[in-house]
């Protein structure tokens, strides 16, 4: 005969842990809730932050561009009431004080470009650049250099190394030779 298996007793039956185990499935339940809304909150937080960095900026950038120019127009008041003197007292200026206003207007306007890094482009002579020169006209040269700058009708100007307008010139070409006429 074979002997019967025994069963181990049960230590802990489910009536006896239930009460127990319940009361800490509820406390850590009221944990990760708490923790949950924190984390929750937090982020709620940080998204109310970006949102608000958000707009800080935007409003930055719209102000920059508002006023960017504000301090160069600043430099060109300057250029502007030597202009208006200038228009007011060329009723009764010689040519030689009207030439020096000019000159020194011209001096005002190169200072506020050099102030700003407003730099002009004045190719004559230097190889053709369609990056920086708009070719108006190609001429025959014998003195030039095949492709380079003949003459400058309108300087370029350039903004921290950016074109602002290409300089306007006329480029150099090689003098075609005289077509031979055939006997006749």
């Amino acid at each position: 005969m074979d002997p019967e298996p025994q069963i181990a007793p049960e230590t802990d039956t489910p009536a006896e842990a239930a009460p127990d185990e319940l009361t800490r499935l509820r406390a850590e339940l009221e944990t990760a809730r708490q923790a949950s809304a924190a984390a929750r909150d937090a982020q709620l937080r940080a998204a109310a932050e970006l949102d608000n960095v958000r707009k800080r900026a935007q409003r930055d950038i719209e102000n920059a561009h508002r006023f960017a120019l504000e301090r160069f127009a600043g430099e060109l008041l300057a250029v502007r009431d030597s202009l208006e003197l200038a228009a007011q007292s060329a009723v009764s200026a010689d040519a030689a004080s009207l030439a020096a206003g000019q000159q020194a207007t011209l001096q005002l306007l190169a200072k506020a470009f050099e102030k700003f890094s407003i730099q002009r482009i004045d190719p004559l002579g230097a190889p053709f650049d369609p990056s920086l020169h708009e070719a108006v006209v190609v001429q025959e040269s014998a003195t030039a250099k095949p492709d380079s700058v003949l003459q400058v009708l309108q300087s370029g100007y350039q903004l921290n190394g950016r074109l602002l307008r290409p300089a306007r010139v006329i480029v150099a070409r090689a003098p075609q030779a005289p077509a031979v006429q055939p006997p006749a």
